[in-house]
């Protein structure tokens, strides 16, 4: 069950509407960094968790938390539409350099055609000047980047590497912008983030951390080609060694195995199919080849 406040988990202002901004926010929505990817992703793996209670109540507790970030940055595009006719685009692109930068702009003052394409033009004709579950390139969330394995320690490396990605996407809004505002809202999800990294690495921590991998530990290592757990393979086409580092050489991080590196060589053979089915609607020249020697 979910509980709904009519407050904001936290003030959202916008001194002078920008319909780009707006748009540049939907990637925080709607984008594989964005807050409906975290949302889903928390949900599903509290929804499915199997085993110490505390981890799947920290899951949904967050995954709640994300619905209403959500909620803000809506709310944060719907005001950087407020009251924003046609002509605006063209001051929205012209007042910052780092807006006609970023969004591909010659020049601070070069035409909307040229930068992102103009504000999306779905806030006005599909959603009337209001947010859509989408990226800001229009592109629908579709839940291809939701991670949930069944797998605890996976699922929290997942859940850092998502937090991690959101955090850069919204130091990078944070940037884009010079409204007050918006920048005190962004300070907040960054925040957030900060957090949330922090709390899905000591759910890892308080796991084992590197002493409870390979993920799952619950397979046992003497059932893999134990050769290659711990060799670093180069690939190089000219032959020439793998770049050294901590993982060439060395006790590997979970205790289990020495680092090494070597060259790539196949060990495995050619592979060779045999002919085409008459019912494959290949050609009469695939079915009567003999495979080489």
């Amino acid at each position: 069950m979910f509980f709904h406040d009519k407050r904001l988990q936290y003030t959202v202002r916008c001194e002078k509407p920008n319909p780009l901004f707006a748009r540049a926010l939907q990637q925080a929505i709607g984008g594989v960094e964005g807050e409906i990817r975290v949302c889903l992703q928390y949900l599903f793996q509290g929804w499915g968790f199997r085993g110490p209670a505390k981890y799947k109540d920290m899951l949904l507790n967050t995954a709640t938390e994300e619905i209403g970030h959500i909620e803000m940055l809506a709310y944060a595009v719907a005001l950087n539409l407020e009251n924003a006719p046609a002509s605006m685009q063209e001051e929205a692109a012209g007042a910052s350099s780092v807006v006609g930068a970023v969004l591909g702009g010659s020049s601070p003052t070069a035409s909307i055609e040229t930068l992102l394409g103009g504000m999306n033009q779905r806030h006005l004709l599909s959603a009337g000047m209001a947010a859509t579950p989408e990226n800001c390139n229009g592109v629908p969330f579709n839940a291809s980047h939701v991670y949930a394995s069944g797998n605890a320690a996976a699922d929290m490396y997942c859940n850092v590497a998502a937090e991690s990605t959101g955090r850069v996407l919204a130091c990078r809004l944070y940037h884009l912008t010079d409204d007050p505002g918006m920048k005190d809202f962004l300070s907040f999800l960054i925040a957030r983030d900060t957090m949330h990294q922090q709390q899905w690495l000591a759910v890892i921590e308080e796991m084992g951390g590197s002493a409870a991998l390979p993920i799952p530990n619950s397979f046992n290592q003497a059932n893999e080609a134990t050769d290659f757990s711990y060799v670093f393979v180069g690939t190089n086409q000219d032959g020439s060694p793998p770049p050294a580092g901590r993982w060439t050489q060395g006790p590997s991080l979970d205790g289990k195995g020495t680092f090494s590196a070597t060259v790539g060589v196949p060990h495995g053979q050619e592979p060779v199919l045999g002919p085409a089915r008459p019912d494959s609607g290949a050609q009469v020249e695939q079915m009567s080849a003999k495979p080489p020697a």
